[in-house]
């Protein structure tokens, strides 16, 4: 399950080691979300498409 942190709204996985209080579980990657790329942070890393997610 998708995370997305409150502080930046940026989108992690749920395992992230940097994940902290007050982040937001989503049901699914928002829209403008199309692939691995358009996510920063290193925990998609272990993700080889988006169709894994």
């Amino acid at each position: 399950m998708p995370y997305m942190s409150g502080e930046d709204f940026t989108v992690h996985a749920d395992d992230c080691p940097d994940r902290s209080d007050g982040w937001m579980p989503l049901s699914d990657l928002p829209d403008e979300v199309t692939s691995l790329e358009d996510l920063d942070c290193d925990c998609w890393a272990a993700y080889d498409s988006i169709t894994e997610v």
